[in-house]
């Protein structure tokens, strides 16, 4: 992989990490798409450079983490988070097996996007608007939605954890800004156990790579965040529903049409 494909894919990384369109069926794709999808270092890194996009969301909302008089924030994040620490585990082989497969890939992008046109019609009465309302049974509830995102790579896991968090009753932005403050812990243990899983592979070039790789994905995110709220509050979810479901369409398309994916 050289500079410019660690470009693009964090590029593709800050864009959509925080929106629910799936950051990692993009990454998947784009590396199969330039040859680079089956190279170990890659897989490394299209997981590593999540780093820079937590640190965006620690920068945008750093008076929500580093205010440890309310440690009750933290409680939560630690109970939303156990469900997927498990799963993942758990499910690590099957993980990898279904990110090698672009039908399945295509097939949940069409699916979530689908479920995100009627989203914003099935919870129409939200009841919490505040992080501060979230009870630990909700945030706990909230979690196990993250785990879809595990089990089907391409549902998004910011897709998963928004409609849990509005089918607990919080607001469009409320879900979506506790999805981002769930990201986290969540990536933070993606990313060190995938970092330790591969050290062999941290040569002096690669580390360079994912220096360089975090701090795209950083910039990019910074501004995907702040113009995700803006767009959502106003907008809602249907305009990503329909991104989802051409997305998915086009990756069916190019695979029956013979296009090589190479992303065993």
């Amino acid at each position: 992989m050289d500079y410019l494909q660690a470009f693009i894919l964090a590029v593709i990384e800050g864009l959509t990490e925080f929106l629910p369109v799936s950051s990692t069926g993009h990454m998947v794709i784009a590396s199969s798409f330039m040859g680079i999808g089956d190279n170990d270092f890659v897989k490394l890194y299209e997981v590593a450079i999540q780093l820079g996009a937590i640190i965006a969301v620690v920068v945008l909302y750093w008076k929500k983490f580093f205010d440890f008089s309310k440690w009750q924030f933290y409680v939560k994040l630690i109970i939303a988070v156990i469900p997927a620490l498990i799963f993942g585990k758990l499910l690590n082989d099957f993980i990898d097996d279904k990110l090698g497969n672009p039908i399945f890939i295509a097939t949940v992008l069409l699916v979530g996007g689908i479920i995100l046109l009627f989203i914003d019609k099935l919870f129409k009465k939200p009841e919490i608007s505040e992080e501060v309302n979230i009870t630990n049974l909700t945030a706990f509830k909230i979690g196990c939605f993250q785990v879809l995102a595990i089990v089907f790579p391409g549902l998004s896991r910011s897709a998963a954890t928004i409609i849990g968090g509005m089918q607990q009753k919080l607001s469009r932005q409320a879900a979506a800004e506790f999805s981002f403050f769930l990201a986290v812990p969540t990536m933070f243990a993606a990313t060190g156990y995938k970092l330790l899983k591969g050290y062999e592979l941290l040569n002096t070039e690669n580390i360079k790579l994912l220096l360089f790789g975090n701090f795209i994905a950083f910039i990019v995110a910074i501004i995907a965040i702040k113009s995700f709220i803006g767009f959502l509050s106003k907008h809602g979810f249907w305009m990503f529903g329909w991104y989802r479901i051409v997305v998915g369409i086009v990756i069916l398309a190019l695979y029956f049409a013979g296009v090589e994916m190479n992303v065993a």
